[in-house]
């Protein structure tokens, strides 16, 4: 996940440790610069390769969940390509990550890899700092996004795992036929 040498920071890993505490299944990243959701896999499988598709095994669920995002926010979902973000008007305002621009050590990409947690960024605006008279505006193109996001929460594995006397199984691996990618249980 992280290239050879790459020092964490202590607040990462304050954070992985977080992550890896209490059982997340759904987060976003919230960026500036673009505007568009991406989704894992953020790393290309291959390094030397840019701009390269690479999926994870739940890549019809990501691809969900970014759709989500992406449905409910005013521009987003807005078809002219002349716009900020027009350039992924054609694939619904949403792209895999390493297909747009292949980085290591996101976010996205370890709480796929090492807990519950399904995360997609999304890139808010194109202004990469935008100004204070400008966040009024953005927090209400997003608003309702994230909130349609947010209910996707509701979506996919959920429910109680339990031994026959009925006590709660931890840590118990959930499989789903076909998709190489297990969950487990919280505590």
């Amino acid at each position: 996940l992280f290239s050879p040498g790459f020092q964490v920071a202590p607040e990462t890993k304050a954070v992985m440790k977080w992550l890896r505490s209490i059982p997340f299944v759904l987060s976003a990243s919230l960026h500036g610069g673009e505007l568009v959701v991406t989704y894992p896999y953020d790393y290309s499988r291959h390094p030397m390769e840019e701009k390269m598709f690479s999926p994870t095994p739940d890549e019809k669920v990501f691809k969900m969940l970014a759709k989500a995002y992406a449905d409910a926010h005013p521009v987003i979902s807005d078809r002219s390509e002349l716009r900020c973000g027009g350039n992924f008007v054609k694939r619904g305002g949403i792209i895999n990550g390493a297909e747009w621009y292949s980085f290591t050590g996101g976010m996205a990409d370890f709480n796929y890899l090492h807990t519950n947690c399904f995360e997609v960024t999304v890139e808010v605006g194109c202004e990469k700092f935008p100004l204070e008279e400008e966040l009024f505006t953005i927090w209400h193109e997003n608003k309702g996004a994230l909130l349609n996001y947010m209910e996707m929460v509701h979506r996919g594995i959920k429910g109680i795992v339990s031994d026959k006397f009925g006590n709660p199984i931890k840590n118990a691996r959930i499989s789903v036929r076909g998709i190489q990618h297990d969950v487990t249980t919280g505590n």
